[in-house]
């Protein structure tokens, strides 16, 4: 009898993520309401408008990663018709049979590589598929595949060391301030940071990937999950066991192997692409940039408006009619490596990843011999089934959008930075750390959370005698644990939707591992604020 029960509360069917994101926006915005009805001063009330614009102008905010996604699901579509991947991998889970665990740690540490470095979030997006199809296939769970992703990535961005969208934009958002920032502490600390919580998420992760391998019965999942779970993965699951029972078979063709070839380097291609080069004085992306210097004539009036457009100020006067020159260099080439997408390689953003991975689609259709009709039907279907991805990104950023509007992020974080004033080292930086806790579901962007943030805190904790350098490494260590798990992120909703993983499946899972992790940062940087 205990066990029906057991079998019918896991047949109940999670609140979804469009549900859960669409009561947070409402909630907030009723908050903001009362608020601004109380009085409170900096807040504006949300109106209907407000809300119901919300996801219109998330979508629009997000258009970039959103069309990313869709075409990221086509360029999918393209490498499943082919069959490449899933006898690759098979080819993969052959090799490692018996040692599938070792892909654990192995990809966890890679991905907190691009974390560390260059804030890697949206862009591993694509390898939430991939990794639960391994996974399955391995004969782990789908949570297995989005764990390894998003705890990989996410404990290197909360340790970032050079990270130009965190710790990059949190000191450049502190120049103007006089306050000297020492980049070896950040560094030092940021490896403190990211090595200590990358391992204690590898030992969890790989603990609960143990026990689903020996016991399928103890799957976080529910039943509905695993349903879907098995219709998404099945193939690659399919594909492993049909490679194990029969050893001699050929598991792929030549074409399959040119398509995986293809695929992989796609991926390379990508991440190289995303990192900011130039910013560790790296250009041979660069090599070949050329510019020329532009003479412009310009009137007196409109030097004075181009001075108090900059808001540089307006007190430089010029008479009237007077004329002169301006000189700039404008690029005629960018170097080698932009000759695709006209942007070198280490200056991509969304628009140059889409335009690689269509391009790549093709190519891969062609090695992959894929007719015309077949490539068409096949990228239109994966574009399709990346549609409700989109969509949970788009309502995710309208969260942020509604914040900025009504003005209640600023209030928390100036109202915060008020009550923190004139604490101890040991109560102001765990105190700062859940600041930044309680904002970054508001603000889930690092950069924007620097820019923002940092020109407060980072004086006060300066005033105070603190460590300014160890206020940053708090906003890292804050805004990447909630980057775990918050819902705010398209990364995380959209990557969790592609390995077909509920939202509060998620949640159960890591629960006990967030607050594991953020015991763990206070402790290290509150000894740091003591120390330094």
């Amino acid at each position: 009898m205990a066990e029906k029960v057991k079998d019918k509360s896991k047949k109940k069917r999670s609140i979804s993520s469009f549900t859960i994101l669409l009561i947070m926006l409402i909630v907030l915005a009723v908050i903001t309401v009362v608020m601004s009805f109380a009085g409170v001063e900096g807040v504006e009330g949300a109106t209907i408008a407000n809300v119901a614009t919300a996801p219109v102008k998330g979508f629009t905010d997000a258009l970039p990663v959103c069309l990313f996604v869709l075409i990221l699901g086509g360029f999918l579509g393209i490498i499943t018709e082919t069959g490449a991947l899933d006898a690759g991998i098979a080819a993969l889970v052959k090799k490692l049979k018996g040692n599938e665990l070792i892909l654990i740690p192995i990809l966890m540490f890679i991905f907190s590589i691009g974390g560390t470095t260059y804030g890697m979030c949206e862009e591993t997006v694509p390898f939430y598929l991939l990794l639960a199809a391994t996974m399955v296939a391995a004969g782990f769970d789908s949570v297995v595949g989005a764990a390894t992703v998003l705890l990989g990535a996410g404990c290197g961005v909360l340790g970032s060391t050079v990270n130009p969208f965190a710790v990059g934009a949190a000191v450049d958002s502190l120049s103007g301030t006089g306050i000297a920032i020492n980049q070896g502490t950040i560094i030092l600390l940021g490896v403190v940071l990211w090595l200590v919580t990358l391992a204690i998420s590898i030992v969890f992760v790989m603990r609960y990937a143990k026990k689903v391998k020996a016991n399928k019965g103890s799957t976080i999942m529910s039943l509905q999950e695993q349903e879907t779970m098995k219709e998404e993965f099945g193939e690659a699951q399919q594909e492993a066991l049909d490679a194990e029972a029969n050893p001699s078979r050929k598991l792929m063709t030549g074409r399959q192997k040119g398509a995986l070839i293809v695929f992989a380097f796609t991926f390379v291609v990508m991440i190289v692409g995303f990192i900011p080069w130039g910013d560790f004085n790296i250009n041979v992306f660069d090599a070949g940039a050329a510019s020329e210097e532009v003479v412009t004539p310009v009137t007196g009036e409109e030097i004075v408006a181009s001075w108090d457009d900059a808001q540089v100020g307006g007190a430089l006067e010029i008479p009237e009619g007077v004329e002169g020159t301006v000189t700039e260099d404008v690029a005629i080439s960018d170097g080698w490596s932009s000759f695709l997408t006209g942007v070198p390689l280490g200056g991509w953003y969304f628009d140059e990843a889409s335009t690689w991975f269509l391009i790549m689609a093709i190519v891969i259709g062609v090695v992959g011999g894929l007719s015309e009709s077949r490539f068409v039907k096949a990228f239109i279907n994966g574009a399709a089934d990346m549609m409700s991805v989109v969509l949970i990104i788009a309502l995710a950023r309208s969260i942020t959008v509604l914040m900025g509007e009504t003005g209640l992020d600023m209030w928390i974080l100036e109202n915060a930075a008020a009550a923190l004033a004139g604490m101890s080292a040991i109560i102001f930086a765990p105190l700062s750390f859940l600041l930044y806790v309680v904002l970054s579901f508001l603000i889930p962007s690092s950069s924007g959370m620097a820019t923002v943030s940092m020109p407060i805190m980072g004086p006060l904790a300066n005033n105070l005698g603190f460590s300014p350098d160890v206020m940053i490494m708090i906003f890292s260590a804050g805004n990447g644990l909630v980057n775990l798990f918050t819902p705010t992120s398209g990364a995380i909703m959209g990557g969790l939707a592609l390995a077909k993983v509920e939202y509060s499946t998620w949640l159960k899972f890591g629960a006990k591992l967030f607050i594991i992790l953020g015991v763990v940062c206070m402790v290290i940087l509150t000894a740091a604020m003591l120390i330094l």
